[in-house]
């Protein structure tokens, strides 16, 4: 049964992970290389969503460490 358990908080990790990682992609990296590229400039809005999105990334990050803490021997 520990085994059955592991995987599945193995999975649980990796979604979170996953997540963590789109929401860097999309959120925090496309739109500030895009505004850098843009004739507008980078806007502080954008900026701001950006760092908030990055933020949110380590925290998806970090509780999918977390997660893995509850792996049983």
């Amino acid at each position: 049964m520990t085994l059955i358990h592991n995987e599945r908080i193995k999975l649980l990790a990796t979604y979170f992970n996953g997540i963590g990682i789109a929401v860097f992609a999309v959120g925090g990296f496309a739109p500030a290389i895009s505004s850098i590229y843009s004739p507008n400039g980078p806007t502080p809005a954008l900026m701001f969503i950006s760092f908030v999105c990055i933020l949110a990334s380590f925290a998806l990050h970090y509780a999918a460490s977390n997660i893995l803490r509850r792996l049983e021997p």
